[in-house]
């Protein structure tokens, strides 16, 4: 049995995905679709883990590199924006593959280190970010004041989502922010955020627009405490399946669905690709370089028809098709 696992993956490269924690069910997702392409190709897989610790996460990266002797194909989701830097360069110096998830400084390109800088994958957050305040302005019937949750201040991400929610405001002159604030993706410290909230701001707060699903839930735990579960529209954004359900019933509004296994997966086959030379990355169009996934936003509307899609069924997902779900290029600045 040894004999033959060693044989389906004698020199196949080390494959990882580096993410922020395993309790979070988007990156525990994540994780997932990367064990499942490796499984695909029968290569090794590791799950690094950085609990929100930048150094952590560089580290691991780094003694990853040289266990492997830089044979190693990386999707990562740094854990900050300036991480991402310090890891290409690291993964370039050492001659590995890595495709980064979310954050990256602008000014940074894969086409700058060829080919160890395989592609970068994000999800446009201003128009979600939108969509989900629209979402919401309409549950409320189009006036009143709300209350919103942001992510970490220096991660793209959080600065998209609060761009959309911002432009949903200015088209929405009846609708007035009663405070915004950063909870740092986390649910426990959006539950206090939004307990003070609700001891401030009592009824005048109709509806809570939240910038990721953990946090939303966070608001409606602090609902639920007041008897005001339901009452009080709120939105999120991930997709993870605890606000799916909160969708079906009536404790959400919104959320959409980056579909993270789809990510861990899809980021690790294109590192794998571009590694193994089934793929010339540096003659691939910057499309295929620097690209927006496609999200699926899911509502109150529309949720019914998204649990059979997308949770009675298990999505199959070709590995093979690599650029199928490219919906832009990623805006420059």
């Amino acid at each position: 049995g040894l004999a033959g696992r060693r044989a389906f993956g004698q020199d196949q490269p080390q494959l990882a995905n580096s993410l922020r924690s395993l309790t979070n069910p988007y990156h525990a997702s994540f994780a997932k679709g990367g064990e499942m392409f490796a499984q695909s190709v029968g290569a090794p897989y590791e799950v690094l883990v950085t609990e929100g610790n930048s150094e952590k996460g560089i580290a691991d990266v780094r003694a990853l590199l040289a266990k492997s002797g830089g044979n190693l194909a990386l999707c990562i989701d740094p854990n900050d924006t300036p991480d991402t830097r310090v890891i290409v360069e690291a993964c370039a110096k050492a001659g590995a593959s890595v495709v980064t998830i979310w954050n990256k400084p602008a000014d940074l390109h894969p086409w700058d280190f060829d080919p160890s800088y395989v592609a970068h994958i994000s999800f446009d957050g201003a128009p979600y970010g939108k969509q989900m305040a629209e979402t919401l302005i309409e549950k409320m019937g189009g006036s009143g004041g709300i209350v919103a949750l942001g992510g970490i201040f220096n991660n793209t991400p959080a600065i998209e989502r609060k761009q959309g929610l911002d432009e949903a405001l200015a088209a929405n002159p009846n609708v007035q922010l009663l405070d915004f604030q950063v909870a740092d993706w986390l649910e426990t410290k959006s539950f206090e955020i939004t307990q003070a909230w609700l001891t401030r701001f009592g009824s005048d707060i109709k509806g809570i627009w939240a910038a990721n699903d953990g946090m939303a839930l966070g608001a409606i735990e602090a609902l639920r405490a007041e008897g005001l579960a339901g009452e009080i529209p709120v939105t999120g954004i991930d997709g993870i399946r605890q606000a799916v359900d909160a969708v079906k019933s009536g404790e959400m509004v919104g959320t959409v669905d980056w579909d993270p296994i789809w990510v861990g997966g899809m980021g690790l086959s294109i590192a794998y690709h571009a590694h193994t030379k089934k793929i010339d990355i540096a003659k691939e169009p910057h499309l295929h370089r620097e690209f927006y996934g496609t999200g699926v936003p899911i509502t109150y509307k529309n949720v019914d028809e998204y649990i059979a899609n997308y949770i009675d069924k298990t999505p199959t997902i070709d590995w093979n098709d690599l650029w199928g779900r490219v919906s832009g290029q990623i805006r420059a600045g």
